[in-house]
């Protein structure tokens, strides 16, 4: 077998990609997206008929001129989730507004949306997961999601004290995102390159994967954001990594054995984590200048890929 098909029998493999046709080919469990994916996705020709219908269904609403460029974005992400839940078994994530990481109620109520416009799909909240900024406000978000069964992917996760946040929330997912934690890292010390077993990123969910198994937290420990097929070996066993097509492919053109890394027994050691309440929540956040520099960074980045997609969207309004 393949390393792909190795890593399938320890792991769940999930497509990092709104690219149905990529998705289409490695017939992962489930998918993931995002704005910067969508963006992506809007530019290619062959996604241009979900744009037009998207639109043609906002215009015949009764909605205001004002909110018309953010349902019709909702409207696309949906179109897009709608396209890849025909394939795969599993659930695709759809990401709230990144504009809102930093209101509660404001992501709750985006949320809500998303999930309606699903269900008039056809398409049950129980193929969905929500994803939200590891903020906490996105934690109270997903806090109050959940209590309405409503399940989340808690994203732009970068250390221990946001994922505890998360699973004491109750969330369904996290995706710690490997490759940016070792890009800052690469950054900050001036180095070209970490080996797999000395990779930042790596470490960090490794220790997240076994203090959740320790305390037994439910909630699923996803990887995401990898820069080389090394740092998804080093992850063999964990359980779910979203990841992008070129990777899939790599790992699939590789026929050399590949090693359980993770298990949900593991034993080893781990660096333990809580917190007391919200100050104390942001005070260990904010001492941890990797996570906040990334997590600022990477909300950032979305609210711009986000904008982006509008223009390209508000064309068709």
């Amino acid at each position: 077998m393949n390393k792909l098909d190795q890593l399938r029998q320890m792991t769940d493999v999930v497509a990092d990609t709104g690219d149905i046709e990529a998705i289409a080919k490695y017939q992962p469990l489930d998918a993931t997206t995002n704005p910067s994916l969508l963006l992506k996705a809007a530019q290619m020709p062959q996604y241009d008929s979900l744009i037009g219908d998207a639109a043609s269904d906002v215009r015949s609403s009764k909605v205001s001129d004002d909110e018309q460029v953010n349902v019709l974005a909702d409207n696309f992400a949906v179109a897009i989730g709608r396209e890849i839940l025909n394939i795969v078994p599993g659930r695709v994530s759809t990401e709230v507004d990144a504009r809102l990481s930093f209101d509660t109620d404001a992501s709750v109520a985006r949320a809500h949306r998303l999930i309606r416009f699903y269900e008039e799909s056809g398409i049950g909240r129980d193929r969905i997961l929500i994803k939200l900024a590891s903020t906490w406000e996105g934690v109270r978000a997903a806090d109050a999601l959940e209590k309405e069964g409503i399940n989340c992917n808690l994203t732009l996760l970068f250390c221990d004290v946001q994922a505890i946040a998360a699973a004491k929330a109750g969330a369904f997912l996290i995706s710690p995102f490997v490759g940016r934690i070792l890009d800052w890292h690469k950054k900050s010390m001036q180095r070209d390159h970490f080996d797999a077993e000395e990779d930042p990123g790596v470490l960090s969910v490794r220790n997240i994967y076994r203090m959740f198994k320790s305390k037994g937290f439910s909630t699923v420990v996803m990887g995401a954001s990898f820069r080389n097929v090394g740092e998804i070996e080093a992850l063999a066993g964990c359980d779910r990594l979203t990841i992008a097509p070129e990777l899939l492919q790599e790992l699939a053109g590789d026929n050399d054995s590949l090693k359980r890394v993770l298990s949900a027994d593991d034993s080893a050691d781990f660096v333990d984590c809580d917190y007391r309440d919200e100050a104390d929540f942001r005070n260990q956040l904010n001492s941890n200048a990797m996570a906040t520099e990334k997590l600022a960074e990477g909300i950032r980045g979305f609210v711009a890929d986000q904008v982006k997609l509008e223009k390209i969207l508000i064309g068709r309004l």
